[in-house]
């Protein structure tokens, strides 16, 4: 029988130290303080295999996200499974981006949010936690992405708050307007390599490229269309890869967006871009 310390040094020295704890300590039912505190707990076999087993996917690549069916996004758990995008912390900035754009809290009506290609619900219920008075509906062509956004929902108690619709970007909201739009849709360009590499092997391809040679079809879809479904003074705001800024801010600019911006996330790479609408367009 191996105790906790052996367990962990085994695991470590085949996938690494931060993989191994918190897959280890998921496994157990533990924090991952609990492991430096008990490093001479004897495993029991069944926990010794499991360990094993975890160990063995992840060497094939498994994302742990995908193993421990959960993923931190702006300080709150959220479910992952393979149906979805993973969550990451460059998608944060686009959260924060989001908040200091919303309109000050007010009761007719409420300020009101769309989040095109909802996935994990990571943004959109974001959005209703941090702003529990702005009204957010939150898009998604995936039956099973929305079910999973739908368990989030309900997780983080905000399922009331927010509107789940079946359908690609804009289709299941045709007609309506609001104050905000966010997306972090497809941007990786259709023959990129790194699709074929890493946990990207293990996500759904439809949430990482469009099949487009650059990777902005998606992008170029959503500023034509986010002007009639924008308030007058409402904000877009979209997730981009890091080479695509230049080309998306002609794309905002386009559009007749004012106030543009872009903002590097926090290794410094171009990530995030948006503009407001001055006015209502003509029909």
């Amino acid at each position: 029988m191996l105790t906790l310390k052996a367990a962990l040094e085994e695991a470590t020295a085949a996938i690494g130290r931060v993989d191994a704890h918190v897959l280890v300590a998921h496994l157990l039912g533990v924090d991952r303080s609990y492991l430096v505190a008990h490093p001479m707990r004897v495993l029991t076999e069944t926990e010794d295999a499991r360990i094993d087993s975890f160990v063995a996917r992840r060497m094939l690549g498994y994302p742990v996200a995908h193993l421990v069916e959960r993923r931190e996004f702006y300080g709150r758990d959220f479910i992952v499974t393979s149906d979805v995008l993973i969550p990451r912390p460059e998608t944060e900035l686009l959260v924060e981006a989001a908040l200091a754009r919303l309109p000050a809290i007010r009761e007719d009506p409420p300020p009101s949010a769309l989040d095109l290609g909802t996935g994990t619900g990571a943004i959109a219920l974001t959005l209703a936690c941090e702003r529990p008075d702005v009204r957010v509906t939150a898009t998604d062509a995936s039956d099973a992405a929305l079910a999973v956004a739908r368990a989030n929902a309900e997780a983080l108690g905000c399922s009331a708050r927010i509107e789940l619709a079946t359908g690609s970007w804009f289709e299941p909201v045709a007609g309506r307007r609001f104050d905000l739009i966010v997306a972090n849709p497809p941007y990786v360009a259709g023959r990129d390599p790194h699709l074929c590499n890493g946990d990207l092997r293990f996500e759904p391809v439809g949430a990482l490229t469009d099949g487009s040679a650059d990777g902005l079809d998606s992008i170029r879809a959503i500023v034509a269309a986010a002007p009639e479904h924008l308030e007058p003074g409402g904000w877009l705001i979209v997730e981009h890869g890091y080479d695509q800024r230049e080309a998306v801010v002609a794309l905002l600019e386009a559009a007749a967006f004012a106030d543009r911006f872009t903002a590097d996330d926090l290794a410094g790479l171009p990530r995030v871009a948006g503009g407001r609408i001055a006015q209502r367009r003509n029909r």
